[in-house]
């Protein structure tokens, strides 16, 4: 039963712990449904508590004590301590001196659906601590702040456990009656308990090594189920990439002498970075040419580098409290972004992350959900990890690379591991490492750390024929978020270049300044004017290259200016954005019409922009496939002020389709030009190839001609690679085809026995925009293939249906509302985090006409109002109606 007043807790309310954690000796008897587990701590009073009260709480929930034992023989009697449903508070321990406390308690893997602390997966033993799971393993100091090394002995069955794993160096082990069997870890470095892990099962491992820059010789081991064997290459070779990168660029040498990773099919995130274990979802360590896309492919090695990353951006030095979460993820997520743009192409992964910000991250910043990446309070720690804390952070360390400069950044990084090795810290620390190594004045920059919203910067432009100037007049505005109706101004870097009407660039020269190819404007007032000169004529003016701030920009553009950037911007970035905004204004016209009932005819200049893209002799050809990419309908719905589903898809397929039509006979070319057959290449020319291809391939689909059926049905049936096979599967769903149940039982047929292909097979269905969508939706939760249970089957259906398929679950009945209420409702009692996930969907509700708000805001009260609903799910809900 949920607490009627559940607890906030606040970050303003921060005190130090009133107690230390010296020393850890963890002992657990491995049982599926009866894990014992024995903690003996060597604690003290901590110096720094100003704190009077002599007892001790400790965290802990859903665990059956057995014991509490004080300095090895005063056993405690029901007197000296009162446990709680969440903790167990001692009454009195010694003050001047260390001691040692021992709790024995007990636990059931097999019961924990929540997938928090020590669960069972898939028949494997493994745990997840971050944010708080630790304290469903046994009592603790359950906080970042608390940091202790960690000696961790583990006794199982040899045969249901013969590979028993923790963090750190493997110091001991043997056999014991009864076919058992013991295994002692011990982590040399000081941790706090969130970094804490445990895996026991029936594994295999692949191993390699890693040689330092230093001479010392890394062991890498990765373990998986006997099955997945065959498709740990790739992930091998991603960890010792990242390895190589962190010393080049950062100077961070790995520390242990062994690094371990091991996957997990039930897993709620990503992967965690658990000192010298990661534990992983499955989706993010395996991939073979025939079950992985070159997306997962690409996903592998940037998640492989995040975790790796985290063992100095996390692990070294780790956050003194949840507020300060982004501190390590943010700082993490520029980390493995500049990672894969050194690895991949720079262009596409730049637009990749700015097109992810931009069509979920600004819509948080939007909502009533809208946080800063330093929050100031929180009911559920775990709904805190959100795309603004990690990718608005991301953004906002790249903010200080570029005020800073690459070398200035890397002297602020290297005083901040200096300063800060061991510790545990706050954003603040990090920001003052990088002015004091730098001489710089960041204090009006901390305020992105404190201001939730996204800034809208407004753009106004005159040109002195007289005195050759160009005068750049920018202002900035935060819309009001919940808790924070009036902003101050931030310190938001604008880099800026000039382009020449016939296409060549212009050098820029702030007055008093020297020329360069581009400037960074410091804009720091509500409103500041930039006077550029030297210039012979009037400038096409390319504002925010490379997406320098996570912000809006409000310029006032025509098409035929940004089709001239379309064609000859040299930023990368903003060439690229020229042609979603050229897209963006061409569908917000049709969508009008569409409204009015009118005709949709597409402006011949867009067919005309996008003709000259495909005329060009790119060498990218995964960035050409983005050039010719239009905006997502996620991405036009936060351009409207009320949302439309039906006008946004009709009005940008009418645009998809106009270009198919006019532009056949090239894309019919470039499709033939790249079909071949390249699996198991993956690099940057095939997966272009691949990329382009498949691109042109949905263009043509919207012909609905015979040939074109044919082609996707060949594709399909001769792919060699995942790539290739799900594209043209795509194609075949998302448009009247056939064939398209044939293919989906033979896709099915063909992987089975494969879990994550069978989650792009639930996904491409429920993705689809087809008539009857829904109904297949209700019919594949019945699928024997669908388990609740499975947070990446949920997310595979529940979740692409709702976050990724607007027409359908937007359907103006509130069918897909009320789908979507029931499934969180089933979700609550198995695993809240997954369940509270889910709830985001409904939480624009605002942003609809007044039909569908009245829908979704039931479905909001209606959750929160059920009895047993979860504090995670309760605070989004309640949250969005606020």
């Amino acid at each position: 039963m949920r607490d009627a007043n559940p607890r906030t807790v606040y970050l303003k309310d921060y005190t130090v712990p009133d107690y230390l954690i010296q020393h850890v000796d963890l002992n657990f008897t491995l049982d599926e449904e009866n894990t014992r587990v024995v903690s003996r701590l060597t604690m003290c009073r901590n110096p720094a508590s100003r704190s009077s009260d002599t007892s001790l709480t400790l965290a802990g929930e859903n665990l059956q004590l057995i014991r509490v034992v004080l300095n090895e023989d005063n056993e405690l009697g029901d007197k000296d301590y009162l446990q709680t449903p969440d903790s167990l508070i001692i009454h009195d321990v010694p003050q001047q001196r260390s001691f040692v406390l021992t709790i024995e308690n007990g636990i059931d893997p097999k019961a924990n659906t929540a997938l928090e602390g020590l669960y069972l997966s898939n028949g494997m033993l493994c745990t997840q601590c971050e944010a708080e799971g630790f304290r469903k393993i046994t009592y603790f100091l359950d906080r970042p702040d608390v940091m202790a090394d960690f000696t961790t002995t583990i006794t199982a069955d040899r045969d249901r456990f013969p590979v028993l794993l923790s963090n750190g160096n493997k110091v001991g082990h043997g056999n014991l009656p009864d076919n058992r069997h013991w295994v002692t870890w011990k982590d040399p470095f000081k941790k706090p308990c969130y970094l804490f892990a445990l895996v026991a099962g029936q594994l295999e491992c692949v191993e390699d090594y890693f040689t330092t820059v230093s001479g010392r010789d890394i062991t890498l081991q990765i373990f998986v189920e006997k099955h997945d064997l065959d498709k740990c290459g790739h992930a091998m070779q991603s960890l010792k990439n990242a390895m190589a990168w962190d010393e080049q660029v950062y100077g961070r040498e790995y520390d242990l002498d062994l690094y371990m990773i091991v996957a997990v099919s039930h897993f709620n995130m990503g992967a965690m970075e658990n000192k010298g274990l990661n534990v992983f979802n499955t989706k993010f360590v395996l991939a073979r040419p025939d079950t992985a896309t070159d997306a997962d492919y690409e996903h592998i090695e940037g998640v492989i580098g995040h975790e790796y990353f985290h063992n100095w951006t996390g692990n070294r030095i780790t956050c003194r409290d949840w507020f300060q979460l982004s501190l390590k993820e943010g700082f993490t997520v520029f980390r493995d972004q500049e990672f894969t743009g050194d690895r991949t192409s720079k262009a596409v992964k730049r637009i990749e992350d700015v097109n992810m910000l931009r069509t979920r991250q600004f819509a948080e910043d939007a909502g009533p959900l809208a946080h800063p990446i330093r929050p100031d309070a929180y009911i559920e720690i775990n709904n805190f990890y959100t795309l603004t804390v990690y990718e608005k952070g991301a953004e906002i360390v790249r903010m200080l690379h570029t005020l800073l400069g690459a070398d200035g950044f890397r002297k602020g990084s290297d005083l901040y591991f200096e300063r800060h090795d061991g510790q545990a810290v706050t954003c603040d620390d990090f920001v003052s490492a990088m002015e004091a190594a730098n001489g710089a004045d960041l204090s009006q920059f901390r305020r992105w750390y404190a201001q939730a919203g996204t800034p809208v910067i407004n753009v106004a432009q005159h040109y002195d024929a007289a005195q050759k100037t160009l005068s750049l007049t920018l202002s900035q505005y935060c819309p009001p978020t919940p808790g924070q109706p009036a902003k101050e101004p931030l310190l938001i870097p604008i880099t800026t270049g000039l382009i020449n009407k016939d296409g060549s660039p212009a050098l820029c020269r702030l007055q008093d300044g020297e020329a360069a190819e581009q400037v960074v404007l410091q804009l720091t007032q509500p409103e500041q004017t930039f006077v550029l000169a030297d210039l012979n004529e009037e400038p096409i003016v390319s504002v925010l290259r490379g997406f320098s701030a996570p912000v809006k920009l409000a310029m006032n553009r025509p098409l035929d200016e940004l089709a001239f950037l379309l064609s000859h911007d040299p930023d990368t970035f903003n060439r690229w954005d020229a042609g979603q905004q050229l897209a963006v204004q061409v569908i917000s016209g049709l969508i009008v019409d569409y409204q009015d009932g009118s005709e949709l005819a597409v402006n011949p200049l867009l067919i005309d922009a996008y003709k000259k893209v495909l005329a060009h002799p790119w060498e990218d050809l995964s960035y050409f496939s983005l050039l010719m990419t239009l905006p997502s309908e996620l991405y036009l719905t936060e351009q409207m002020r009320v949302v439309d589903v039906e006008a946004i898809h009709y009005a940008r397929e009418a645009v998809a389709k106009a270009l198919a039509e006019q532009l056949r006979e090239p894309l019919e070319a470039l499709y033939l030009k790249h079909h071949r057959d390249e699996s198991g290449q993956f690099d940057a020319g095939a997966i272009g190839r691949r990329r382009i291809k498949n691109t042109c391939l949905a263009y043509l689909a919207r012909l609905d001609a015979d040939w074109v059926q044919h082609w996707a049905l060949q594709q399909f049936n001769s792919a060699k690679n995942m790539t290739d096979q799900l594209a043209a599967l795509t194609v075949i769903v998302n448009h009247p085809h056939p064939a398209s149940q044939q293919c989906l039982d033979s896709f099915y047929e063909q992987w089975r026995h494969e879990a994550l292909v069978i989650d792009k097979w639930f996904t491409t269905q429920a993705s689809s925009p087809l008539p009857g969508t829904f109904e297949k939706v209700l019919d594949l939760l019945d699928h024997p293939a669908f388990d609740i249970k499975n947070p990446n089957r949920v997310r595979s259906l529940i979740g692409a249906f709702s976050q990724s398929n607007p027409l359908h679950f937007h359907a103006a009945s509130g069918q897909g509302y009320q789908f979507l209420a029931d499934r969180i409702l089933e979700l609550n009692s198995l695993n809240p985090q997954v369940a509270s996930r889910m709830v985001g969907a409904l939480t624009s509700w605002r942003r609809y006409d007044e039909k569908r708000q009245g829908l979704m805001k039931a479905q909001l009260e209606r959750i929160i109002s059920t009895p047993a609903i979860s504090k995670d799910v309760y605070e989004v809900a309640v949250k969005s109606l606020a």
